[in-house]
């Protein structure tokens, strides 16, 4: 995991992805309680963050620590790239 998950990254990447909280949960492999308890920055487990910060790769939104918080849409080269 390259970036700190926090509640804000998590909405975000949700936002992106159109996901409900059940999606991400589903997506994850963890209950929608534990999503819901994350975005209200309880604590949680490493091993928590790096499943649902591998659910988000998967699909092409990637947690990030810039300016602030939040996440992005990955920029995939190959599919932007039609030759």
């Amino acid at each position: 995991m390259s970036a700190r998950l926090t509640g804000a990254a998590c909405r975000a990447g949700r936002a992106i992805l159109k996901w409900s909280v059940r999606d991400l949960a589903r997506a994850a492999g963890v209950s929608p309680t534990t999503i819901n308890l994350l975005e209200a920055d309880r604590p949680y487990r490493v091993a928590t963050a790096e499943k649902i910060s591998a659910a988000f790769l998967l699909h092409s939104v990637e947690i990030t620590n810039g300016e602030g918080t939040g996440a992005r849409l990955r920029f995939n080269q190959a599919a932007a790239d039609p030759t």
